[in-house]
């Protein structure tokens, strides 16, 4: 039985067991979510993540983080780098979306070092292999999609996404729309240039029958991936988008009732004023599915800046009810993101996420600011950089901008904690110890 299936029995796994403590509610209220398809566990048995994470509703806002070798970088060396460092500062899930060199290699690598949920984009392999085989990514065939997906979820897989709500319907509100940026998501362009190319239906819309059974056999969460996603903030909201996100609302019904796991992907690029409207039209469209948007970005003028572009808009986008966030690193729209890229990316992700917790009242988050809060007053910088999103940071500016004061150099002896606590009695004294 799925995940789903147990939960919808009153049967507490395992894995439900240890997310709940986790999330620190109880084990019957996340079954009831997980039955209902509010929640998701993706947890392929295959892989089984010894650090499982829920994402839905009344939980934590998870942070994934892509990664994954191009062909002008097919390293698997620097992609393990990247694993250690996405766990290091505290991601929930990574996807590896390797284009370049032994794709099978790679992706059994970064699983076996994985203790979080993996993902992927099984269009990707099968692209590469058409490729390979027939020199065209047009003359992939439907049983090329179904391949990589099914070998996927053998080798343990936790999540997919699969383009499925792009039909030849939506791409004929794209052609009528006229768009600036057109499509953006690779998986989706490559599935408009077969579906044009070879006048057939999306075979994941078309055969999602089969998708279902393979996901059902090895539970494996489906990703409804939005192929159409807005590229530019001037094509936010418009008709192809909403075609396609109308067709996911029916997917994840179907998905439901086979008893598959399932959340939906969104913008994107959208302006700001946009970013709440969306995540609410998707929770009504979509009855509740769990969200995971990547940013968005709420403008296109940031290259190199598109970390902060995004955690703006990620805010606001998990205060309104988004449920994961794909982090976006300095390098968007540039090139494959390095080291410092990915652990950049990731925090400002993370920031977007705990402070939108907060506004959500997710239980243990306000708490942490409490905690720093003090011990900021206090002067306790041990502390204060335990509590830290980025402790290496902390201390590195701290060694950086060294002072002989217990506060910090850009106050010193005028430092306002010091100066209330001491002389109007306020609270606890500064920790003479601390500096």
């Amino acid at each position: 039985m799925t995940q789903t299936e147990k939960a919808k029995k009153g049967l507490l796994s395992p894995v439900l067991k240890k997310v709940a403590r986790i999330e620190g509610v109880a084990p019957e209220k996340l079954a009831d979510l997980v039955g209902r398809g509010l929640v998701v566990i993706p947890y392929n048995p295959h892989h089984a993540p010894d650090r499982p994470s829920g994402i839905g509703r009344g939980l934590r806002t998870k942070v994934n983080v892509n990664l994954g070798t191009s062909r002008d970088f097919p390293l698997l060396a620097d992609e393990l780098r990247k694993v250690r460092i996405s766990l290091q500062y505290g991601a929930d899930a990574l996807m590896d979306l390797s284009t370049g060199g032994d794709l099978k290699k790679i992706r059994k690598a970064i699983l076996a070092r994985t203790p979080i949920p993996l993902g992927t984009v099984p269009i990707y392999q099968a692209a590469v292999l058409a490729i390979e085989r027939r020199e065209s990514i047009v003359d992939m065939t439907e049983d090329d999609l179904f391949e990589a997906v099914d070998s996927q979820a053998r080798e343990g897989v936790d999540f997919m996404t699969v383009h499925s709500g792009l039909t030849l319907k939506a791409i004929e509100r794209l052609k009528k729309q006229g768009r600036v940026a057109d499509v953006v998501s690779r998986g989706g362009a490559f599935l408009v240039a077969w579906m044009l190319h070879n006048g057939k239906e999306n075979p994941f819309y078309a055969r999602f029958d089969r998708l279902l059974e393979i996901a059902h056999r090895h539970d494996v969460t489906l990703s409804l991936g939005d192929g159409l996603r807005p590229g530019s903030v001037l094509d936010a909201t418009d008709r192809p988008q909403i075609e396609e996100l109308l067709t996911l609302g029916e997917l994840v019904k179907r998905s439901r009732e086979a008893g598959v796991q399932v959340m939906v992907e969104g913008p994107g690029h959208v302006p700001l004023d946009q970013v709440e409207m969306n995540m609410r039209l998707e929770k009504r469209v979509c009855d509740g599915a769990p969200f995971y948007v990547l940013g968005p970005l709420v403008t296109d003028i940031a290259p190199g800046y598109d970390h902060i572009v995004a955690a703006i808009g990620g805010a606001v986008a998990a205060a309104a009810g988004a449920d994961f966030l794909c982090y976006v690193t300095p390098a968007e729209h540039l090139g494959l993101p390095s080291d410092d890229d990915v652990r950049e990316g990731l925090v400002a992700s993370k920031i977007a996420a705990h402070a939108a917790d907060i506004v959500k009242g997710v239980p243990g988050a306000l708490e942490r600011d409490l905690e720093l809060t003090r011990a900021r007053k206090r002067l306790d910088w041990k502390t204060q950089q335990r509590l830290a999103i980025d402790p290496v940071k902390f201390a590195a500016v701290r060694k950086r901008r060294r002072t002989r004061s217990k506060a910090c150099s850009m106050c010193g002896d005028f430092c306002a904690m010091r100066i209330v606590s001491e002389f109007l009695g306020s609270g606890e004294k500064p920790d003479g110890e601390c500096g």
